[in-house]
């Protein structure tokens, strides 16, 4: 009798024990969106196909995960940034992009290559001293890259 009364005392300390644990494992587990989502995409294609799809892809996170809570950049750097100049067929999809909160920004050491000032660039958008080196950054700051 002594053994099954320890046995039953027993299981209902295990019981009592995962009762008290399981609210603090539960909000343990919860998601927070302290932190914003962060993701960048690199373009280095000089293409209105692999732009449009870039940019749907940029406009489907903004959707999915809200506007507020994503933090959506566009780097451009060789060939692509083609793109970026003013008149190009992505005009006004960038133009949209910019308006949505989308960050897209253009690698100054191309545009010295390409012998392009700011003045030949669609208004609005960002530079950043070297492409390649915001998309290291971004990756060692835990940015999610998409290379579409």
């Amino acid at each position: 009798m002594k053994t099954s009364n320890r046995r039953f005392l027993g299981q209902l300390g295990t019981v009592a024990l995962a009762g008290a644990l399981i609210p603090g494992l539960a909000a343990a587990q919860t998601p927070s969106k302290a932190k914003k989502d962060r993701v960048v995409f690199q373009m280095s294609d000089n293409d209105p196909g692999k732009w449009a799809l870039a940019l749907n892809n940029m406009r489907n996170v903004q959707v999915e995960l809200g506007e507020e809570d994503v933090d959506v950049e566009l780097v451009a750097f060789g060939p692509g940034i083609a793109m970026l100049k003013g008149g190009s067929p992505m005009a006004q999809r960038i133009t949209e992009a910019l308006k949505t909160g989308a960050k897209v920004v253009a690698c100054e050491n191309t545009m010295k290559a390409q012998k392009l000032v700011y003045a030949d660039m669609l208004p609005d958008i960002g530079y950043v001293p070297a492409g390649v080196v915001e998309l290291m950054r971004k990756q060692q700051q835990g940015w999610a890259y998409i290379k579409p």
